[in-house]
């Protein structure tokens, strides 16, 4: 009964994997894919114009600010109501009598006001807006890192795919390999040449290639959606399969290979560092004269909808900020605390990056020397097979010796296509952190 549930789980899972559409992809389709749907991008990007957006805030340096009202208002304060009646231009020789002076009746007005701020020259607010600038350049540049990395986790997660059907066709290979000799040892059974036994190890190894092949099949289809996440499309009854089998790539190793300045991310770095010094200037600005122009129009009058009378005011004002209680004073060190700890970590990040380059050269070297001694292994191992295979055709061999060669054979041709992708990746990775 074990065995019966065992064999319907697998042909289930194998119905649910392979009756899925197999999509071919190559390379070059990948590389032309559009990174820009990718979700890591997007978020790059959406921050970016978020500080695009809130630099939108600085042009309040040159444009006016207008404010329109209507009020209504009723009084009978002695102050408020003559000045009322002067703003409608309803005054009298009657109004100066004393006794209407101190006891007016109650007066209704309506005002009409258009009121004008127009800046002029505001130097804290221009440097405000340098450093919005560069912080938008700085997020920017951010972004096109953050598409550099998606390209190489793309190319990575392509040779994963490629590494996933490798092994699988390993493994496919490797069973009919057993089964062929399972006929040969099934023979040499009935006709009582070989024990029982022998008969159960090669069951048993037919057994754990077919779970080997499974987890195969599975890591396939875990491949396949990291792919269509990381193009951020709908995986679905559908599994990606590459048009090119896993091979092995050259790439250059140099020890004495420096991290590239006009890297993206350094250049990102150094921008916030240029947002800074222009956050500083600001606040020194703050002291530095403003000059500003003003004006209103208004109309007056003491029923709704009339304006029958109306006045204007403008002028110009040049301000001093003389003392704020050394709050500018405050903000100008918050900034230079904030850039030196910037420049701190500017300077530990490219240490940092120098280091995680020099280790992706020795990666490369340690992957390279793997790859030729597991390829020699896998030699080594085939040729042992085949000595083994013709002395058990001839009858000098146990099966279980057989079974042996065949099994170490076919691990060591897994972990030689395991060396090739790891010596890929690792090259991949180099190229990534040199650009």
């Amino acid at each position: 009964m074990r065995k019966i549930s065992l064999l319907i789980l697998l042909l289930t899972t194998y119905s649910e994997v392979f009756s899925q559409e197999a999509v071919p992809i190559s390379k070059t389709d990948l590389e032309s894919k559009v990174s820009d749907n990718n979700l890591q991008v997007k978020m790059a990007k959406k921050e970016a114009e978020l500080a695009q957006a809130e630099l939108l805030g600085t042009r309040a340096m040159y444009l006016p600010n207008v404010n329109a009202s209507y009020t209504f208002s009723n009084t009978n304060n002695p102050l408020y109501a003559f000045g009322s009646k002067l703003n409608q231009a309803r005054i009298t020789a009657m109004d100066f009598n004393p006794d209407n002076l101190n006891n007016p009746k109650s007066i209704s007005n309506f005002a009409t006001k258009i009121e004008v701020q127009q800046p002029i020259i505001n130097m804290d607010a221009v440097y405000q807006k340098k450093a919005g600038q560069v912080k938008v350049e700085a997020l920017n540049i951010k972004t096109e890192r953050t598409r550099e990395y998606v390209q190489f986790e793309l190319k990575k997660s392509y040779m994963m795919l490629q590494l996933a059907y490798k092994m699988l066709e390993t493994l496919e290979n490797a069973k009919q390999t057993t089964l062929a000799n399972k006929k040969v040892i099934d023979n040499y059974y009935k006709n009582g040449m070989i024990q029982k036994s022998e008969v159960l190890y090669m069951d048993v190894r037919i057994s754990e290639i077919e779970s080997q092949i499974q987890t195969a099949k599975s890591n396939v289809k875990n491949a396949s959606d990291y792919l269509y996440f990381l193009l951020n499309e709908n995986s679905d009854n559908k599994v990606l399969k590459p048009t090119e089998s896993l091979q092995y790539t050259e790439y250059i190793v140099d020890s004495n290979l420096r991290l590239n300045d006009h890297r993206k991310d350094l250049q990102a770095y150094q921008k916030s560092l240029e947002a800074y010094d222009w956050m500083i200037k600001s606040s020194k600005a703050k002291f530095l004269p403003k000059l500003n122009a003003f004006g209103s129009f208004e109309m007056y009058d003491n029923k709704v909808a009339q304006f029958n009378a109306n006045g204007y005011l403008a002028g110009i004002q040049l301000s001093w900020n003389v003392f704020d209680g050394l709050k500018s004073k405050s903000e100008q060190e918050k900034y230079k605390a904030e850039r030196s700890k910037a420049e701190t970590e500017i300077e530990q990040y490219t240490k940092q990056s120098q280091l995680e380059l020099s280790k992706a050269n020795r990666q490369i070297e340690d992957a390279q020397t793997k790859v030729s001694f597991t390829k020699q292994a896998w030699e080594q191992s085939k040729e042992a097979y085949r000595i083994r295979k013709n002395r058990y055709d001839q009858g000098l061999e146990k099966s279980a010796d057989l079974l042996s060669a065949e099994t170490l054979m076919s691990q060591k041709e897994l972990e030689y296509q395991q060396a090739v992708f790891e010596y890929n990746v690792a090259g991949e990775y180099q190229q990534f952190l040199k650009k």
